[in-house]
């Protein structure tokens, strides 16, 4: 999966969140389901600077054939301890998008 670059992943933090951020670390992450790999790909750590809540986010990006590239920033909030809770979070949240 090709990913969209550190810079834009940060002007999406900045876009939904209103905060600035730094780039930490990009931590690979593989989640699959019943033999099904759903994510395999690298996930950027995110230092969050000025949000009231939250100091830190994953974020990263992917394309799927004929559409438009999608974002995903995840902030560390409980549950999401890590890379691959907030991967997860987000595949659950797509799934209950596709849902209704």
């Amino acid at each position: 999966m090709e990913d969209a670059g550190i810079q834009a992943l940060r002007e999406e933090i900045k876009y939904m969140y209103g905060c600035e951020s730094t780039w930490v670390e990009s931590v690979p992450v593989r989640e699959e389901q019943g033999g099904r790999v759903l994510w395999d790909g690298q996930v950027q750590r995110f230092a969050l600077v000025g949000h009231p809540r939250a100091t830190e986010c994953f974020a990263w990006s992917h394309t799927s054939e004929g559409r438009p590239r999608r974002h995903h920033v995840v902030l560390r909030e409980p549950p999401v301890d890590g890379p691959e809770a907030a991967v997860r979070t987000a595949l659950r949240a797509d799934a209950r998008r596709t849902e209704t």
